[in-house]
């Protein structure tokens, strides 16, 4: 279900004006969520039929270069493909951000033409991966897989860690940096609380700590940055 439509964003579509259309439902909890409500109670929240955005989306034409799909997390949203195609048909750029974990319907997009930009999420190293993602059995190999289309892909994407005091170290970047060795864009992502956080009593790290993760990973990556969300 789509839960949330920003009409006009400069942030969510890097060097595009952009709407935003958010799906509910995740099957990940991380602690550092800042929209819990999109993953823990998606059903609470006020449902936007999919003809009233597109309907917006015709009106701006000409106005807007793409469209964000974020979420909660896009890939478990069945009517994904076809939304895909209808923004498209618009004319649109599409943007995905996912978590990673349906390597099948990121391969499907990218062999379909669906896709312009892909952010894709990496919660933690290999070992601390179920940390950061609140679920015991975190599907490694099916992330891994999505690291492998994207690096392999012809079109724009990104790696990003939400980087959070509580869950990571200096040594974890080090086997982040390994894991997507050859990978054209790494962000990390300052933490910053919210209101609508999944766990209370997280902290973010100092710019200088956030500096000194990005220079472990700047081996490994073509071009290593730090963004604020």
């Amino acid at each position: 279900m789509i839960h949330g439509f920003n009409k006009t964003t400069l942030l969510d579509y890097p060097g595009h004006l952009a709407a935003t259309i958010f799906l509910g439902g995740c099957n990940f909890r991380c602690p550092f969520c800042h929209n819990a409500s999109l993953v823990l109670a998606p059903n609470s929240q006020p449902i936007i039929s999919k003809e009233e955005v597109l309907s917006t989306l015709r009106k701006r034409i000409g106005i807007l270069e793409g469209v964000c799909i974020t979420g909660g997390e896009p890939s478990l949203y069945p009517g994904l493909i076809d939304l895909t195609k209808e923004i498209k048909d618009l004319g649109f750029l599409v943007k995905l951000d996912t978590n990673g974990t349906n390597p099948n319907i990121i391969k499907y997009l990218l062999e379909s033409n669906l896709i312009d930009y892909i952010a894709m999420d990496i919660k933690n190293c290999k070992e601390k991966y179920s940390l950061s993602s609140g679920i015991k059995n975190t599907v490694i190999d099916k992330i891994s897989e999505s690291i492998s289309l994207l690096i392999n892909s012809n079109i724009d994407y990104e790696f990003r860690t939400t980087v959070v005091k509580n869950l990571h170290d200096a040594s974890d970047f080090i086997k982040i940096g390994e894991w997507i060795e050859g990978a054209n864009a790494y962000f990390l992502q300052a933490y910053r609380d919210s209101e609508d956080i999944i766990k209370k009593g997280l902290s973010g790290h100092s710019l200088d700590e956030l500096k000194e993760f990005k220079e472990i990973v700047s081996p490994y990556v073509k071009e290593v940055s730090i963004r604020k969300i």
